[in-house]
């Protein structure tokens, strides 16, 4: 498990409050500025979503919890980038389904991942 000094993973619990935030306040037509660490992954949003939808089994993408949706968005944008090898990718967003997940979101999260990666 890393710690919470680790600058790179609490940059990482940012990214996934503020998707959060941000997938709340579109569900209740709240009209919000992207923050400029969101703007790449909220530019690709609607190909990430379609990754998690093709990737989540019979999960509809409404059906998944919104923590799960936005650790998923995080590792999936930090995939197609390719700037951080794919364990650690997936590593990490699986300890974030642990801290801010419920019981079964990092087995989801890491079966989700683990799909996408193969269809890479």
């Amino acid at each position: 498990m890393r710690t919470a000094t680790d600058p790179r993973h609490e940059h990482r619990q940012k990214l996934v409050k503020e998707l959060f935030e941000w997938e709340a306040r579109q569900k209740l037509k709240i009209k919000s500025q992207k923050s400029k660490i969101l703007t790449p992954i909220i530019d690709n949003i609607e190909e990430i979503d379609i990754i998690i939808e093709k990737n989540a089994g019979k999960w509809p993408k409404e059906k998944i919890n919104n923590v799960d949706i936005a650790i998923l968005r995080l590792a999936i944008f930090e995939l197609n980038e390719k700037k951080v090898p794919v364990k650690v990718i997936i590593d990490e967003a699986v300890e974030l389904a642990k801290e801010f997940g419920g019981d079964s979101s990092s087995n989801f999260v890491n079966g989700v991942l683990g799909s996408v990666v193969k269809s890479l």
